[in-house]
């Protein structure tokens, strides 16, 4: 396994991440009402518990996002100069 090699995987897993985080938070942002609706439709939650726990979550996949995806995709890029 060559650093070309592990730079296109990180690049692509880069993007990917960075897709899903963005189309949830614009959905969780842009209409936060349906997607309480179709959540609270498996579990009885109160609003104030669902906002909490939805941003709580966003939040880590964005610290995961950042440790797991961008940050060894830029160590690769710097490495490979």
């Amino acid at each position: 396994m060559n650093i070309e090699l592990l730079t296109e995987f990180f690049m692509w897993c880069t993007i990917l991440n960075l897709g899903v985080l963005a189309t949830w938070s614009v959905v969780f942002i842009a209409m936060p009402d349906f997607v309480y609706k179709t959540q609270t439709r498996f579990v009885s939650v109160t609003r104030e518990s669902f906002n909490n726990a939805m941003y709580s979550i966003i939040g880590m996949y964005k610290v995961f996002f950042i440790v797991f995806c961008l940050a060894p995709y830029v160590a690769l890029l710097i490495m490979a100069k």
